[in-house]
């Protein structure tokens, strides 16, 4: 079946390149064109840089002509996620804060994928300091999702998986503080991956309201797609200094083995969407069949503490940054407003507290690991929801919160983890399914080779939402 230039991964734009078959210019030209067609419908890219993207698409045109290409992302079109500054691009981090903030230097992993010869197309909307599920901010309004315009594609990188999603170019890179790339990724039909901590080392960016539980990723319609990225950003920089376990060791997809998989269907007694259950135990039943060894259980650490510890984080975290903005009163959402105040409530026992339990989950990581090669989770609770609405309320019949559809992924960002969404069965209704991998710290490559297996046999890239 033949596609359009708007519809191919990255790795088949290069190898067009390499051949002449297509160049960058006309790449980007019908991207462009596609952005101009869908993106009023979605609202995914908030900035776009149309004059910027064509003049590096002229420039790694000219390079692929004289036989000069940096590489396997030469001419590679990219959006950036609203919280990642880009040098010369308006990044707001979806608040009035930073509404005319346009940065004079690319955080790090952007710099190097510029460097890669990646052509940036522009910013992708998010939720207001990426500290919400879904996404909406008073600047540019909802994201919508795909494949259901009345729905939200999840946040806080819903810009980034809506773009992809809708063909408004192969790679977006995006952030993941508790579920961010993941979940949304899981929402819209993509590969998503949250990095080991450190493993994608970072500088010049915004303060880290979440330490060091965010990481920056890719999200990718293919895994191979999703290597290629990780491969141009992953290596260790003096600038990031946990960086320096990951020193000579970009990410590979480790060789093929048997995994000894941990199944974790629930978690405890949060609800799940029945949907959402039966297609994540059909994907078990796939890694089963691959000749991985799938055992049915319970999660290996004490959930209420982590529940706990997290509005800690978040909140403190977010008060410490407005410190610096004497002028926050009355300009941002409600929520975010009355996050910070319970933020400049909490007593330095509680976010003591909160750091203790993120170490006891560490420690039972560790050991677990020991005799488990991987945890399997759905990745997210809930199928997608009213996209102007912040979570869902109820789910299997029961009342929930709003970190209820979020109860699967924050583990793997306080432990540092590697964790990675991948597309299983649609539900009924059409809406995509997620499941999640969460291999111990430092294999990266390992969750993507499960990822790259399970695609092999149940390959995704040509669903295709009807817009």
């Amino acid at each position: 079946m033949s596609t359009e230039l708007w519809q191919k991964s990255a790795s088949e734009l290069t190898t067009g390149y390499a051949s002449g078959q297509w160049s960058p210019v006309e790449v980007i030209d019908a991207i462009l064109e596609r952005i101009e067609k869908v993106n009023p419908l979605i609202n995914a890219i908030v900035t776009l840089d149309s004059e910027g993207a064509r003049a590096a698409a002229k420039t790694s045109e000219a390079r692929w002509k004289h036989g000069t290409e940096i590489g396997p992302f030469d001419g590679v079109p990219i959006s950036v996620k609203d919280n990642i500054p880009v040098q010369g691009i308006r990044t707001t981090w979806g608040s009035r804060l930073y509404a005319d903030f346009v940065p004079v230097a690319d955080e790090l992993p952007i710099a190097r994928l510029r460097d890669s010869g990646a052509v940036v197309l522009g910013k992708t909307n998010c939720p207001e300091f990426t500290l919400q599920g879904y996404t909406d901010n008073l600047l540019f309004g909802p994201t919508r999702n795909p494949w259901n315009l009345s729905l939200t594609p999840g946040g806080s990188s819903g810009g980034a998986v809506a773009a992809v999603c809708a063909g408004l170019g192969p790679i977006a890179i995006g952030t993941d503080g508790g579920g961010s790339i993941r979940r949304p990724a899981s929402h819209t039909g993509l590969a998503g991956l949250k990095p080991s901590r450190g493993r994608v080392p970072r500088s010049d960016g915004f303060p880290a309201v979440l330490l060091d539980f965010e990481a920056v990723g890719p999200i990718t319609r293919t895994v191979a797609d999703l290597v290629l990225t990780m491969r141009a950003i992953s290596e260790h920089d003096a600038r990031d200094p946990v960086s320096h376990v990951f020193a000579g060791s970009p990410v590979e997809v480790e060789p093929e083995m048997k995994c000894k998989i941990l199944f974790v269907p629930r978690f405890e007694l949060s609800p799940v969407d029945p949907e959402i259950t039966a297609s994540v135990a059909a994907s078990a039943r796939v890694l089963a069949e691959l000749g991985h060894t799938v055992e049915e259980g319970t999660a290996p650490f004490a959930l209420d503490p982590l529940n706990q510890a997290w509005p800690v984080v978040s909140q403190v975290g977010l008060a410490w940054l407005l410190e610096s903005h004497a002028d926050w009163r009355g300009r941002l959402t409600a929520t975010i407003e009355e996050m910070a105040l319970n933020g400049m409530a909490r007593k330095g026992t509680e976010y003591f507290a909160a750091l203790d339990a993120v170490k006891e989950l560490q420690r039972s990581l560790s050991l677990f690991f020991g005799r488990y090669d991987l945890i399997m989770t759905p990745t997210a609770a809930a199928l997608p929801w009213p996209a102007a609405e912040p979570f869902p309320k109820m789910i299997a019949g029961e009342q929930v919160g709003p970190r209820g559809h979020a109860v699967f992924t924050a583990f793997a960002n306080m432990s540092g983890c590697p964790a990675i969404s991948v597309p299983g069965n649609f539900s009924a209704g059409g809406l995509p399914v997620g499941f999640q991998l969460v291999a111990a710290p430092g294999r990266d490559g390992l969750v993507c080779a499960l990822a790259a297996q399970y695609e092999s046999v149940c390959p995704w890239a040509e669903r295709w939402p009807p817009l």
